[in-house]
């Protein structure tokens, strides 16, 4: 990507051009860029990378403390430059051979997947970074189906009414005991249960130690 190139696209919206300071880190001199006031994070690292012949894939652009990053929900990003800004370059370094260097804890953070529906992606944005909300809340929110969530609010609803007719360490108890019959689960055909009791003819796993095994042990000599 040239300065031409971006001049030209962005020349019928209508771009001032400014002049912004790239300081990057390491022993090299600060140097200065023209650039459209409005341009594409993407296009910005490569010109940057161009000029000082740097991988593009390795460079890390960070504006009034900010990292700047290619794409957001899958849509390029665009950033605006004002006259004299100054633009900070990090280079990560290459990783040795045969391991991988991860960008910063991206891959700690909690991240949707790939097949995630546009709104819930646009959702999960807003709450990020207008919010700033904690992961572990995110990681919350997503995980629920939408039946889910219904239920969480229909359980808010009852509970003041509980609460007004005295019924609140019922309405708790009950709650609990909801959630563990919802999570038991069904096994599937010729699973065996731990719990003998559960199974057809009482029937015990193998190894299993209890105090008929111990009798039998003893009589036999084994114990």
């Amino acid at each position: 990507m040239r300065m031409a190139d971006i001049v030209e696209e962005t020349n019928g919206r209508h771009e001032n051009m400014v002049e912004i300071t790239v300081k990057t880190i390491g022993p090299a001199r600060p140097s200065r860029l023209h650039v459209p006031s409005s341009i594409k994070v993407l296009d910005l690292r490569k010109l940057i990378a161009e000029k000082n012949h740097l991988p593009v894939e390795n460079l890390k652009l960070i504006l009034q403390g900010k990292v700047l990053h290619d794409r957001e929900d899958e849509d390029d990003v665009y950033t605006r430059l004002n006259d004299g800004d100054s633009l900070v370059v990090a280079v990560k370094p290459r990783a040795p051979v045969g391991l991988s260097i991860d960008d910063d804890d991206e891959d700690l953070k909690f991240q949707l997947p790939q097949s995630t529906s546009r709104w819930k992606k646009k959702l999960y944005t807003f709450l990020r970074n207008r919010l700033k909300l904690p992961d572990i809340i995110l990681m919350a929110i997503f995980s629920l189906s939408l039946k889910a969530w219904a239920l969480v609010i229909l359980w808010f609803i009852l509970a003041p009414i509980a609460h007004k007719w005295d019924l609140g360490p019922l309405y708790i108890l009950g709650t609990g005991f909801c959630l563990i019959f919802l999570n038991l689960g069904r096994r599937q055909p010729g699973d065996v249960s731990a719990y003998s009791i559960f199974n057809e003819d009482f029937r015990e796993l193998p190894g299993t130690l209890n105090a008929d095994a111990i009798d039998r042990d003893i009589r036999t000599g084994r114990i």
